[in-house]
């Protein structure tokens, strides 16, 4: 009778123990979401509590839009159980939330309210707000100008480089005679190139592709070759002792096995490729985000240059998340061998 009663109470005392752990989780997720929605509450009341100390047409509207992101947050947090995936993805950006909202309640005081940071050098958010309402047209023709640009060349880049980098990882004549060109150029930056690009190519825009694909070549033929010569000799003995051709060798097993490495060198390409872009905007092709940059520049627009950055940003960070979306595609079967 002694044994049921401890054990009953073992019981008592763990459900206790997990209801107490369940609320603590409860009061940490909801807490940081909690004060990230204050902090948007923050930002939204400098935003209409003090006067501007410039003429800032979206001053109202943007405290507005941060009251609206705090009763998002707000109403998120605390019903993110019912919310289901939407609900747990809100709570773990909390900690990113509440760090946004209260940059952008600093940013908003110290510039537009006591402009502690002179203009028009740090302009406040509600001058970037403007940008993308009166200005969205021109920005999204130099986005769209400068995602095709860079596609291209990007693309080219990476299909020349992924051929000869499985030619020089399979083949000793190719490597023989491509490696010391690849060492030779490589090493260079694409934007060294410059001057010979412009004068060779007939338009501008040629000489930009072709410079985004020299930088997006590099990586991936060196990260390709490196693959394929690595590929374990095992894998040919097996895949031969069951007759399999050269060109089998290449496409189902070389290629396979190195395309890892393929996609390190097209991460590390995508970098280079989008420095390049805004060089080569900015100095040759009459449109484009470089394009954009510079003229905002020039005029001193300094809010316009910001919304372009961010523009930008949005694009890179966009064609990151699709490379990952297709690596994990492509390499689905081999997840436990692979270090993700």
């Amino acid at each position: 009778m002694s044994t049921y009663s401890l054990s009953d109470t073992d019981v008592a005392h763990a459900a206790s123990r997990r209801q107490g752990r369940a609320l603590r989780d409860f009061v940490r997720s909801s807490g940081v979401g909690g004060v990230a929605g204050l902090a948007w509450i923050a930002f939204g009341l400098s935003c209409l509590l003090w006067e501007d100390v410039g003429d800032w047409a979206r001053t109202h509207s943007l405290g507005i839009g941060a009251f609206v992101v705090a009763a998002t947050i707000l109403f998120g947090t605390f019903a993110a159980d019912y919310l289901g995936a939407a609900g747990r993805a809100l709570r773990l950006r909390a900690p990113w939330l509440l760090a946004i909202g209260v940059v952008l309640a600093l940013w908003e005081v110290a510039t537009a309210k006591f402009a502690w940071l002179p203009l028009p050098f740090f302009p406040p958010p509600q001058a970037i707000v403007e940008v993308y309402t009166d200005d969205l047209p021109k920005l999204l023709d130099s986005a769209l100008a400068s995602a095709k640009l860079q596609l291209g060349g990007y693309v080219i880049g990476a299909i020349l480089g992924f051929v000869t980098g499985v030619a020089i990882g399979w083949s000793r004549a190719v490597g023989y005679w491509v490696h010391p060109v690849l060492r030779f150029i490589g090493p260079l930056p694409a934007t060294a190139w410059l001057p010979i690009a412009f004068f060779t190519f007939p338009s501008s825009w040629s000489a930009s592709t072709f410079l985004i694909a020299l930088a997006t070549g590099f990586p991936v033929t060196v990260l390709t070759w490196s693959g394929v010569a690595s590929v374990s000799s095992a894998y040919y003995d097996v895949a031969r002792t069951l007759g399999a051709k050269p060109s089998f060798l290449v496409l189902k097993v070389a290629i396979p096995a190195a395309l890892p490495h393929v996609f390190v060198g097209l991460f590390m390409g995508l970098g280079s490729s989008f420095a390049v872009l805004v060089v080569a905007e900015m100095i040759g092709v009459k449109a484009g985000l470089g394009w954009y940059l510079q003229w905002a520049q020039g005029w001193a627009a300094y809010a316009n240059m910001y919304a372009a950055l961010i523009v930008m940003s949005l694009l890179c960070s966009s064609a990151i998340t699709l490379l990952f979306w297709t690596r994990d595609r492509l390499l689905v079967w081999q997840k436990g061998t692979v270090k993700w």
